[in-house]
């Protein structure tokens, strides 16, 4: 899931009012298909969808005050489920070899010795499992 909130839409704007909603609850959206219009006191601006996937939740109506942090909707792109259904990393770790070097005196030879390191691939990222 996907939390949209509103942008700072300019400097010394902290809030805007809702003059028309693209979108309701249920709607298939694709990234940048016009979501809300809002009007600040400088201008009315449509703020695009930021996200492919469905509307769940829609916050506000028309005339309703928004202020700059706040939630609009909430999109579900998929995201929490793939995260859900994605392997996790593997189990088991790769085993590399690697030459080190003794810390010796100078008048010493120097003799190399080998030692297995276990490490683990880099997982990929994965989005926190939905609440």
């Amino acid at each position: 899931m996907f939390e949209f909130k509103l942008a700072d839409l300019g400097e010394g704007i902290h809030e805007a009012e809702i003059v028309k909603w693209y979108v309701k609850v249920g709607d298939k959206v694709e990234m940048d298909d016009p979501l809300i219009d809002v009007e600040t006191d400088k201008a009315t601006v449509t703020i695009p969808c930021p996200k492919t996937g469905a509307i769940v939740q829609r916050l506000g109506e028309v005339g309703d005050i928004l202020h700059v942090g706040q939630l609009l909707v909430v999109i579900d792109d998929g995201a929490g489920q793939a995260a859900a259904t994605a392997p996790s990393a593997p189990a088991e770790a790769e085993a590399k070899t690697v030459e080190t070097k003794p810390a010796t005196a100078p008048s010493a030879p120097a003799k190399a010795e080998a030692k297995t390191v276990e490490t683990k691939p880099a997982a990929a990222p994965t989005a926190p499992a939905p609440r």
